[in-house]
């Protein structure tokens, strides 16, 4: 995939488009099933470094991305706010939040909430929960879900 870019007069060029096509799969827009609605399969355990290609994929869904909500015992220490795709994104973490898990809430309050697959999953299992967590019928927990990984 191309890296594309958007020009302005303001300041550097920002990113409009995946670096490298996350590791990625949602559930068809529909009614909402399962606590999940896909999964994400990071590479590495570095949050600023793994965010921008997810959210050029979520905007899609999401709109403009507002926040991105994490466990903070999962990731790499991280800002408070980063700029991405032209905008400025808030990362917010919450010990409470469950395990191996990320929001991602746009502008117009539309959420999405994902399974994060641990990045130093066997690639076979990774892809077993990455299709387990994208089934549209789906009503796993985050639980039951990574036990395809272990």
């Amino acid at each position: 995939m191309t890296l594309k870019e958007a020009k302005s007069k303001t300041g550097p060029r920002q990113r409009t488009s995946p670096e490298q096509t996350p590791r990625l799969r949602l559930k068809p827009k529909a009614a909402p099933s399962g606590y999940v609605d896909g999964a994400w399969w990071p590479r590495s355990d570095d949050l600023t470094e793994e965010i921008p290609d997810l959210l050029a994929v979520l905007s899609v869904r999401l709109g403009p991305i507002d926040c991105v909500v994490y466990n903070d015992g999962e990731w790499s220490t991280a800002p408070r706010k980063f700029d991405t795709g032209g905008r400025r994104v808030r990362l917010s973490w919450f010990r409470n939040l469950p395990p191996n898990t990320v929001e991602v809430i746009g502008l117009n309050g539309a959420r999405v909430v994902l399974l994060v697959v641990p990045s130093d999953t066997d690639p076979q299992n990774a892809h077993a929960t990455l299709m387990a967590a994208a089934s549209p019928k789906d009503a796993s927990t985050v639980d039951d879900l990574l036990t395809v990984t272990m």
